[in-house]
């Protein structure tokens, strides 16, 4: 029996890859060995290999398994129970999809909806033989809604009429808080991409919040009690003495609440020199007497 080979080496990843690390790896090699693209000696077997390593580490559980115990996690009496573990399975909904190869055939029992994927990952392949996107297949109908940034970090309800087979319908959409532009969300039979403004008070990366907030020379030097408008209300901040213009202060937890799992991102503050255009009398004077006693200072050494 041949020796199975390692899911991370398949990917070309490594254990320490983030998830938009192991599906942007599993995106480029599918895209690559997908039967209908790759014509060459085993690229079915290829990508069958390809996909049974993402349905393992794309999945948190199946990925804390095979760290631990390896292949045999999934083999009798590994870490998923006395049957073992079927890779394109494990209680999932299973979807077919056969190549224009009629002797080959790939199930994708991981993925709710593995149409919706492989659009994603090629594209529209209707150039291809044997697309599972022609008009044989029914796809999910797609819409897109616009949101505020205040609505995509916040969350919100919206009443929205859609048609189906002919029909109008109405629904009533939950939006959970923290989704970003491009975020696509399945909604009983229908997919909902997002497509969010901008903030003008905000700049949003991933879940961590972004603004910049202007000190003055006296107030870097000595250190300061800021107040920051963050997305969930202001927050005062004690920017440290000697702070340097440019420097982060991190706010924990202020930042924009995670979709899949519990908590924040962070709120960063990038803390600006202001510079006065216009001194009084007495400012100048003051400003002559620094100059003066550190020129002094220097001096002495």
């Amino acid at each position: 029996m041949a020796t199975k080979r390692d899911y991370y080496e398949i990917l070309g990843i490594t254990k320490g890859s983030s998830d938009s690390e192991i599906k942007s790896a599993y995106r480029k090699l599918a895209r690559q060995h997908h039967p209908d693209v790759d014509k060459s000696p085993g690229a079915e077997e290829k990508f069958k290999e390809i996909s049974e390593a993402y349905q393992v580490l794309s999945d948190p559980q199946k990925k804390a398994a095979y760290d631990q115990f390896g292949h045999s996690a999934f083999e009798s009496g590994g870490g998923f129970g006395s049957q073992g573990f079927n890779p394109f399975g494990g209680g999932f909904k299973t979807y077919s999809y056969t190549s224009g190869n009629p002797n080959v055939h790939f199930d994708f029992g991981g993925f709710e909806d593995p149409f919706s994927l492989f659009e994603q990952i090629f594209g529209n392949m209707g150039g291809f033989s044997g697309s599972p996107f022609g008009d044989s297949y029914r796809r999910r109908v797609t819409y897109q809604m616009n949101l505020s940034f205040e609505e995509s970090v916040h969350g919100a309800t919206k009443d929205v009429e859609i048609e189906e087979k002919g029909k109008r319908k109405r629904l009533n959409i939950k939006i959970p808080a923290g989704v970003d532009n491009g975020t696509r969300m399945k909604f009983g039979d229908i997919d909902i991409v997002f497509r969010v403004s901008r903030s003008s008070e905000f700049i949003r990366e991933g879940f961590d919040i972004f603004t910049e907030s202007s000190l003055t020379f006296p107030q870097l030097v000595l250190g300061e009690t800021i107040e920051v408008k963050t997305i969930s209300g202001i927050v005062k901040v004690k920017v440290p003495p000697g702070t340097e213009p440019g420097t982060l202060v991190r706010i924990k937890d202020k930042g924009v609440s995670f979709l899949q799992r519990n908590g924040n991102g962070d709120h960063f503050v990038r803390v600006k020199l202001e510079v006065p255009k216009h001194l009084s009398s007495e400012e100048k004077k003051l400003y002559e007497q620094l100059a003066t006693l550190k020129a002094h200072k220097r001096s002495w050494f």
